[in-house]
């Protein structure tokens, strides 16, 4: 089993601990596989597993559960046999209506640990600021980092899709990372990887989305929805797309906009990224970046002419930063932007990402936004290129060298 060892440890420690664990994230990410490997710990740690409660609100054992009272139903005769401390595991929770009475009941009793997944973080947020403030700690997981994403490809006994005889095996991993994203049910997927992303995408936007915020104008916000994508790492606001919506000769309003951004965030489709002014200290109101949670839908609902490399892997990277705990905005100096300002343990770094560093014109347009920049913090550029093209305190390094080895040396 692919160990997942960043979520793993922070888990670990709060095992026991007077607090409801809580696990969100996109949908088929991994969160389901996630429970597996804590009850594997828990069981190895001298739990019997007879005192665990596992339940997967979408398998059909479970998922006929509509209401709190079904589940009441379930787990009070389940705790009702078992004396000993037991541990209660809710996959996919927002499924029950109600769901957070019946959550903080159970916690109210005593020798009872909690841990809940959900693949809605506004339902989450809502209900849990309301019932169960200062009981809980949130983890965000992400689909597979690269690393994960290889360890799982060897545990599958998998090649990669891809056999490019100029690459390393690396690289041609690192190809279908780019094409394919890092959701593990894609990746298990041996043909037909485009067709699961765009039936996954859909479903997330028909169930998480359309059904949930009962969207009326589907083809509205169908359309809206493929700008966004068209423009991710671009700069976007609410009145950029109603303008170009304007000019298309389609009628809709700011609020609406603003809801349907924050619904693709809610549904954990999309995620927001600001802007910093990084000599006045402060954050640019107006318009933000957006990027999508996983790499692969990015191709399978563009064609290939929309497609931008060098946007792909600026994706792959700010979700690198997020999955380990860096606090990411986008830099503005001078009147040059830099990509990534991270900030994680009260430490800061910069980082510029582009394809390839082509000739000396492409070089100083990447290295000189960092070079305005007059602080000792550390400036990288990532690039594809095998090639050092460290200069001026600035470190160049190649991007599969910075997602295998940065965070995990």
């Amino acid at each position: 089993m692919v160990e997942r060892k960043l979520y793993l440890d922070k888990i670990k420690s709060f095992v026991d601990v007077d607090l409801i664990k809580i696990i969100t994230g996109i949908r088929r990410c991994g969160k389901s596989y996630f429970f597996k490997l804590i009850i594997n710990f828990l069981i190895e740690n001298g739990v019997n597993e007879d005192n665990i409660l596992l339940i997967d609100l979408e398998l059909p054992k479970f998922n006929h559960i509509k209401t709190r009272e079904q589940l009441d139903e379930i787990v009070l005769e389940f705790l009702e046999e078992h004396h000993d401390k037991t541990y209660l595991f809710f996959d996919e929770i927002q499924n029950v209506s109600q769901w957070e009475i019946s959550i903080n009941g159970y916690f109210k009793l005593s020798n009872v640990d909690i841990y809940i997944t959900g693949s809605n973080s506004k339902l989450l947020s809502k209900e849990l600021a309301t019932f169960l403030t200062g009981r809980y700690i949130s983890i965000e997981m992400y689909p597979f980092s690269f690393n994960e994403f290889i360890d799982f490809k060897e545990e599958l006994n998998q090649k990669a899709f891809f056999e490019n005889e100029f690459n390393t095996d690396i690289e041609n991993y690192f190809e279908e990372y780019i094409s394919y994203g890092g959701l593990p049910v894609t990746i298990d997927t041996k043909n037909h990887k485009e067709i699961t992303l765009k039936d996954l995408y859909s479903s997330i936007l028909l169930h998480d989305i359309v059904e949930r915020y009962e969207i009326r104008n589907i083809g509205l916000f169908s359309r809206i929805t493929k700008f966004i994508l068209e423009n991710i790492g671009n700069l976007i606001s609410a009145h950029s797309i109603y303008t170009y919506l304007k000019h298309e000769k389609i009628n809709i309003t700011k609020s609406t906009i603003y809801n349907y951004l924050e619904y693709l965030q809610n549904a954990y489709i999309l995620s927001k990224i600001t802007r910093e002014d990084l000599i006045g200290k402060k954050e640019i109101n107006g318009s933000e970046k957006f990027y999508i949670m996983d790499q692969g839908f990015y191709k399978s609902q563009l064609e290939e002419k929309q497609l931008n490399i060098g946007r792909i892997l600026e994706n792959i990277i700010y979700l690198e930063l997020l999955r380990n705990d860096c606090k990411v905005t986008v830099g503005t100096i001078n009147n040059y932007e830099i990509d990534f300002v991270c900030k994680k343990d009260n430490k800061k770094f910069y980082i510029q990402v582009a394809y390839h560093l082509y000739d000396e014109k492409t070089i100083d347009r990447e290295f000189r936004p960092l070079k305005q920049v007059d602080d000792n913090y550390p400036k990288y550029v990532l690039t594809m290129d095998r090639q050092d093209y460290s200069r001026d305190g600035i470190v160049h390094m190649n991007i599969i060298k910075f997602l295998r080895e940065f965070f995990y040396e």
